[in-house]
């Protein structure tokens, strides 16, 4: 399963998101929506402005810190 979370440096969200990511054992990519404007754009066509922004494979995606994804993402990979 790939996942990438897009985030902003100094994002408690995002720090949060990550943390709980680690903590549960799903990996990810992590992308600094500050230094690249292709991924910053990609997330606004989406429909979001507010990181972190997750997206799951492509096709699955939320916004914010989101526990109840998470554990539903741990739950498809063991």
């Amino acid at each position: 399963m790939r996942i990438t979370v897009y985030s902003k440096p100094g994002c408690q969200q995002c720090k949060f998101t990550c943390l709980t990511l680690d903590h549960a054992g799903i990996p990810y990519k992590l992308v600094d929506l500050t230094t690249n404007a292709a991924a910053l754009e990609y997330v606004q066509d989406l429909g979001y402005s507010q990181a972190p922004i997750v997206v799951v494979i492509d096709h699955h995606h939320w916004s914010g810190f989101n526990p109840t994804e998470i554990e539903r993402l741990r739950l498809a990979i063991q």
